[in-house]
């Protein structure tokens, strides 16, 4: 069914805004239109027609339900799942709700209803697909109903909050109905939840419900709206018809506020807004280029895309700008896909810019036709110059019909071809010298990592984008401000072609200290052996940091608090590690490790003839980390930087034990500490001791260690315009400290993030796979100044 665009944003408009039916036995009316329908209105042209499914079913389906307590999960679901429900509010007080289907059949019960819905939704695995998943949903189904119960309501939050500690979602790695049921149970409450919220109280559970409101904004906000009283749930409020009439006539926007002209203004100043942008009409793009993986500055461009998208019901693609065969690879396309995956993006469809070549092509003939581009053959140093000066090529005002010739040669890619490029015929006096005649088309006879050798041409970044943009249907590019000067270029060019225009959006870039983010200079770290690749914890790529050790969780809150500003800032990376130390502490495992090197000998004179074991938390706060088993011997293993730290007689706390009097300390000729003799004073109270001290039972089964630090790269937070990045090397990035550990820690799995008592938090890089083969652990930043290695 071909439907044309305007007949849907018309319907689109009164779908959203009219209340329920009056009767049942008048004309229904569509309340449930969802922003899934929004979403996909976007298109090259208004007069395009598209293709959409308007709901997953086509079918006539009734809510029936009292007013004075309206179904809030279900007709969330409702709405969230893009099924269309006429609503009829008509019950008597007290009244079970019911979906009336088509086929007569009637289905009771809240959570019946959030079954079927969650089963008929078009989202996907909205009520799972297998059994153990569906089991958990119902089990939230039926605990929703606690937070009705006044009494138990906070109760109902801390057990959700504590729940929510390590995940995003209540089932699975999606949203389920049984969020909806936990969501509607707290916004229902109406100011009790809203008080709870603005307080620090419950930080799992409000970040939680924020994401989802946040997801769904508009549609949540008006359902709120409308059957949340100030006092909790209550009759829905009545709408006049001139303010009904206006609602038709009106876009709705993000915060569920309109204007009369449909644009989208904004409810706090603190909220960027995309000019020009509409509910529905929003379409962006995140376009890298496949010469490398993605780093730290690509993940703010990737994520400001994703927040707009979704904050406007539209559509965000990914796009390679593959214009460049010289820099690009399979391996990069792959790998950058791998990292928007680890971001969490959401995207439509995944497009090459290398599709478009043969219309590219198509478009660079029509210019020269028209006067609008030519062929220049000038030395490329001298053409730099001209540009500079302002100075007119000698080739500028060749006929078209000689521009053709030469184009030709260049497509063919002959000796003469090779030393052209075509240029745009735009403004050569003109004080911004993006705008002095840029390149459009270069030879480059290197075969494409897509198409091979069919091309021995290829379009640059600044003709393709705008191109591509356009045909795309994309509304806003967003780009970081480095390229404001080259807007005023993009603008002109889609003039020249005489395509739709696209609206840019800029943002600042995101420059880390003593970070380098060029790809060709991360590049020339990999080719020259200083670092072990691309995913080198010592880089700023999102494989790097993640096996550093940040969580994404972190990365997102940290790019997302930048915000979409245009002010250039230099950020400190402890910010980003102080942001991760939040999240790893309260959850990560606690193990005990002792530096191999001078390690010395602690021993209790009275302690234990036979060795014995004692379960413990490995995490004292943290149910979820486990337990694990800890071993007591007469000898024991300490640091050797804890062993000079001792004094004679002194009366020491040995964690997880008890305390201990050292009564001889043992050293060598030259004054070294190694051996320290002690009994045990396990009556001690550890609150009068100054020394609190990790140790290790000195047992077969203790682990080998290698224990993993890092640098920055470079030396100087920022380098100047000009400076050599090479002038500045760090000559030590990294650290490698062998170490023991307790016995638990051979069940470490790759990725797994651990905290080695009183040495810092540790991602596990290399698991036990041999017994020759020590596990190997990288240092994870905890957020304080970070010191050098040298």
């Amino acid at each position: 069914m071909m439907i044309p665009l305007s007949w849907i944003r018309q319907r689109f408009c009164l779908f959203h805004s009219l209340q329920a039916p009056p009767a049942p036995e008048k004309s229904p009316t569509v309340r449930n239109f969802v922003s899934t329908l929004s979403g996909s209105l976007g298109g090259p042209t208004k007069e395009e027609a598209l293709k959409v499914p308007l709901f997953k079913n086509m079918t006539e389906i009734t809510l029936y339900f009292a007013a004075d307590c309206p179904p809030l999960s279900v007709i969330a679901a409702a709405k969230i799942g893009c099924i269309f429900v006429i609503l009829d509010s008509n019950l008597p007080s007290g009244s079970t709700p019911f979906l009336q289907l088509t086929c007569g059949s009637k289905l009771h019960g809240t959570n019946v209803l959030l079954r079927y819905l969650g089963r008929e939704a078009a989202i996907p695995n909205f009520y799972r697909q297998n059994a153990l998943e569906a089991g958990q949903v119902d089990e939230w189904l039926e605990y929703a109903s606690i937070f009705s119960r006044g009494s138990e309501f906070e109760s109902g939050c801390a057990y959700v909050d504590e729940y929510l500690l390590l995940r995003t979602f209540l089932v699975g790695s999606s949203l389920s109905v049984a969020d909806i049921a936990i969501w509607a149970g707290l916004a229902g409450s109406g100011q009790r939840w809203e008080s709870i919220r603005k307080s620090k109280k419950y930080q799992n559970l409000v970040r939680w419900f924020n994401s989802i409101a946040a997801e769904y904004n508009v549609l949540l906000n008006e359902l709120t709206a409308e059957y949340v009283g100030k006092k909790g749930l209550g009759k829905p409020s009545m709408i006049k018809p001139k303010e009904r009439e206006q609602r038709v006539n009106q876009s709705t926007n993000v915060n569920g506020e309109s204007n009369e002209k449909g644009k989208v203004t904004t409810r706090s100043t603190s909220e960027v807004e995309l000019p020009y942008a509409k509910i529905g009409e929003v379409r962006l793009r995140f376009a890298p280029e496949p010469s490398g993986y993605l780093h730290i500055g690509h993940s703010k461009a990737a994520l400001l895309n994703q927040y707009f998208a979704q904050r406007y019901q539209g559509h965000m693609i990914i796009r390679f700008d593959d214009t460049n065969p010289s820099k690009e690879s399979n391996e990069f396309v792959e790998n950058l896909l791998k990292d928007i995956e680890t971001l969490g993006i959401r995207y439509e469809k995944v497009t090459y810019t290398s599709d478009y070549f043969p219309q590219l092509m198509e478009m660079a003939e029509k210019l020269i036709c028209q006067g609008k581009a030519y062929v220049d053959d000038t030395p490329r140093e001298q053409m730099q110059k001209e540009r500079m000066d302002g100075i007119e090529s000698n080739c500028r005002n060749n006929s078209p019909e000689k521009n053709l010739e030469l184009w030709k040669e260049m497509i063919e890619g002959s000796e003469r071809g090779l030393k052209c490029c075509l240029r745009g015929k735009l403004n050569m006096q003109d004080p911004n010298k993006s705008l002095r005649d840029p390149v459009y088309y270069r030879c480059n006879p290197v075969p494409h990592h897509r198409i091979g050798s069919k091309y021995k041409i290829y379009p640059t970044y600044d003709f393709a984008c705008p191109f591509v943009d356009a045909i795309e249907g994309i509304t806003h590019a967003l780009r970081s401000s480095e390229y404001h000067d080259r807007n005023a270029q993009y603008y002109r060019i889609l003039e020249d072609m005489e395509l739709r225009k696209v609206h840019i959006y800029e943002f600042s870039r995101l420059n880390m200290v003593y970070t380098l983010l060029s790809k060709r200079k991360l590049l020339w770290f990999v080719e020259n052996g200083k670092v072990d690749g691309w995913d080198d914890p010592r880089f700023p790529t999102v494989q790097g940091i993640v096996r550093r050790g940040l969580k994404i969780e972190a990365l997102v809150q940290f790019i997302l608090e930048q915000g979409a500003s245009k002010n250039l800032n230099l950020m400190e990376w402890d910010k980003l590690w102080t942001i991760n130390k939040k999240i790893i502490d309260p959850v990560c495992p606690r193990h005990t490790a002792v530096v191999e090197e001078q390690r010395v000998m602690l021993t209790l004179t009275d302690g234990p003839e036979k060795p014995f074991v004692r379960i413990i938390p490995r995490h004292k706060k943290y149910e979820g980390a486990g337990s694990k088993a800890t071993t007591y011997t007469k000898r024991i293993w300490i640091d050797h930087a804890d062993a000079v730290c001792v004094s004679q007689g002194e009366e020491i706390t040995l964690m997880d034990w008890g305390n201990a009097i050292v009564k001889e300390i043992v050293k060598d000729q030259d004054g070294n500490v190694t051996e320290l003799i002690g009994v045990l004073h396990l009556e001690g109270s550890v609150k009068t001791t100054k020394l609190k001290l990790t140790w290790l039972p000195v047992i077969d089964e203790l682990v080998n260690l290698s224990l993993l630090e890092f640098d920055y790269l470079i030396t100087k937070k920022k380098l100047e315009e000009g400076e050599d990045f090479v002038d500045v090397l760090n000559p030590c990035t990294k650290k490698v400290t062998a170490a023991l550990g307790d016995s638990n820690m051979r069940n470490l799995k790759r990725g797994d993030i651990i905290q080695l008592e009183r040495k810092g938090y540790f991602r596990c890089d290399v698991p036990l796979f041999r017994p020759s083969k020590p596990i190997v652990l990288l240092a994870i930043p905890d957020g304080r100044q970070q010191t050098s290695l040298r």
